[in-house]
């Protein structure tokens, strides 16, 4: 029996992994990895098979993008029942790569993850670092993510990224990373809600919001490289918070260079916090974005807790 799952997405990158997927088989197979390989075909697949995968093998590899890797992660978690999942490397081809960037040896801001042969040293190498991971339960929960508990390993968002996410999924095939996402941007420019919040961060008293965008992040970057949590750390116990104010499309198209360096954090219009437990709470239904899926459509109320050390990665 093989000890390694291999779950690779063929769809994502936009085709990226289908149009190199034979080369990293064979880069895997050469490398001496004994594994076996499964393509998803449908949203939701590779949650499925990492759910089960602990009863078959000792790790599991993901071939894909964020996307891709958040489903991983939340079958992991539920097979281990929120205990240390078995180990999870990553071989990044998605569009943004997001996380990928704050594995070990961490990308400098603005710099880009490491590439998919660098990943399969990673994984012949067999290290094991201990990451957090973000837990959510809320309303409305979409069908097939699950029975209203929802992990995420990178980040999560509520306006103007969460619908951008939603936004960068119609975007046309041939455009890709960085420029599908400005595409996506500047479509949600065209019609963005203001968004009324009440956020309790721990046991401090809750607070009402005027909002943009709001981001809980355990890593320090997403939308293909928005730096927007740039302090953070992927296991230091902790959610990074960065709440924006309602701010116009003016200030929004000023803020992305800064978003993409990490100076934003010194604007007037940005606070950061952290938190260990967050709860959200809005009269308006919210479209929910993690690790750039989205698994909320209308919900009212979130709360979430940090998981310490509960991924196991191959760094």
């Amino acid at each position: 029996m093989s000890s390694t799952l291999v779950i690779y997405n063929p769809a994502a990158g936009h085709g990226r992994v289908q149009v190199q997927w034979s080369q990293v088989e064979q880069t895997l197979q050469s490398s001496g990895i004994d594994f076996k390989a499964v393509a998803t075909r449908a949203p939701l697949d590779a949650m499925h098979l990492a759910r089960e995968a602990p009863e078959k093998y000792s790790q599991v590899i993901g071939v894909g993008g964020d996307g891709t890797i958040h489903e991983i992660v939340n079958g992991l978690l539920q097979a281990s029942g929120e205990n240390e999942t078995i180990p999870l490397g990553l071989i990044p081809l998605g569009n943004g790569d997001d996380f990928a960037k704050v594995i070990p040896p961490e990308a400098s801001i603005g710099g880009k993850p490491f590439d998919w042969r660098a990943a399969v040293q990673k994984i012949v190498r067999g290290q094991i670092q201990s990451i957090d991971a973000g837990r959510i339960v809320g309303d409305h929960l979409r069908p097939g993510f699950g029975d209203g508990v929802h992990y995420f390993i990178n980040g999560m968002d509520v306006g103007f990224g969460a619908l951008t996410a939603q936004n960068f999924a119609t975007t046309p095939k041939f455009l890709k990373g960085l420029s599908a996402y400005l595409v996506a941007i500047l479509k949600t420019l065209i019609d963005y809600p203001t968004l009324h919040l009440r956020i309790q961060l721990d046991d401090l008293p809750p607070f009402d919001q005027s909002t943009t965008m709001t981001v809980i992040t355990n890593g320090r970057c997403f939308g293909n490289g928005f730096w927007v949590c740039p302090n953070a750390q992927v296991d230091d116990g902790l959610f990074d918070l960065m709440v924006a104010q309602s701010v116009s499309r003016f200030t929004i198209l000023r803020m992305i260079p800064k978003l993409m360096n990490g100076t934003h954090i010194h604007e007037p219009i940005v606070r950061m916090y952290r938190a260990r437990r967050v709860v959200i709470e809005s009269d308006a239904p919210l479209v929910v974005e993690t690790d750039g899926e989205i698994p909320y459509l209308n919900t009212h109320r979130l709360i979430l807790d940090i998981l310490p050390k509960k991924v196991r990665m191959i760094v």
